[in-house]
């Protein structure tokens, strides 16, 4: 956003306060009373609108755009970035105080090429997501299709996970995503470095389950969906899709 666009978002502005101000606004603070606000990107942010933020930080106070009257918040504030924070200080472009004020519990999540166990797991998810969306019983991916996925260096991370994902239901009129289905980028072999040899981990949802082996685990655990799916090393949504998807039913 603009700078005088995100400033009225945040902190909200008056009638009159500029052109187009035509009542008042309440700003995201102020309706954030008492509870969270997430920051995305708080490392883009304009030299003039850190320095509002770090009286916020500091002071827990701030004025709408076009007011001089000071409004008292108690916001629990959550701040993300993709940028080096370090790094822009030296830079000049970002205040050394707001990152120690926002600097309080740091969290650091690596890329997801750093943790591709996590990949079939966040599958699993964005399956049973899409499946809801577009009214689909996918069962999952084929063990060639997240392979790929798992080879694939996913520099833009989850987003470009999930929009990989959201293409490959779009395309897909079968029961289990194939390669075919996903992105030509996400499709070909071509992130490997050279003489290096990518096995696929065994987690949850590494492999493709047919209607036997599905069946067979629900018999073993009298048709248990919990116990089932714990053994097929899966989700229990997962199972309950697999379940519509071969048409099972359980025995009178």
């Amino acid at each position: 956003l603009a700078e005088d666009i995100l400033e009225s978002e945040l902190f909200g502005h008056v009638k009159g306060a500029f052109t187009g101000a035509i009542k008042d606004r309440v700003g995201r603070f102020e309706a954030a009373n008492g509870g969270t606000i997430l920051l995305d990107e708080v490392g883009d942010i304009s030299p003039r609108l850190q320095l509002r933020l770090l009286r916020v930080l500091q002071e827990r106070e701030f004025e709408r755009v076009g007011d001089t009257r000071p409004i008292k918040v108690d916001v629990r504030i959550i701040a993300s970035t993709n940028k080096n924070l370090a790094q822009r200080i030296q830079e000049g472009v970002f205040r050394e105080d707001l990152y120690y004020r926002l600097n309080v519990v740091r969290i650091e999540l690596p890329p997801l090429r750093e943790r591709r166990v996590d990949i079939p797991l966040l599958i699993d998810h964005l399956c049973r997501k899409f499946n809801q969306t577009f009214r689909k019983e996918i069962a999952g991916l084929s063990s060639e299709a997240l392979e790929l996925m798992l080879r694939h260096t996913w520099s833009g991370n989850i987003r470009e996970l999930e929009n990989c994902l959201e293409r490959a239901f779009i395309v897909c009129h079968d029961t289990i995503v194939r390669p075919e289905h996903l992105p030509r980028e996400v499709g070909q072999r071509t992130h490997e470095a050279p003489g290096v040899h990518f096995t696929v981990p065994d987690v949850p949802g590494a492999r493709e389950l047919d209607r036997g082996q599905v069946l067979d685990a629900l018999v073993k655990t009298d048709w248990n969906v919990a116990k089932g799916a714990r053994l097929l090393g899966i989700a229990r949504n997962t199972l309950y899709q697999r379940i519509r998807v071969y048409k099972l039913d359980r025995p009178e």
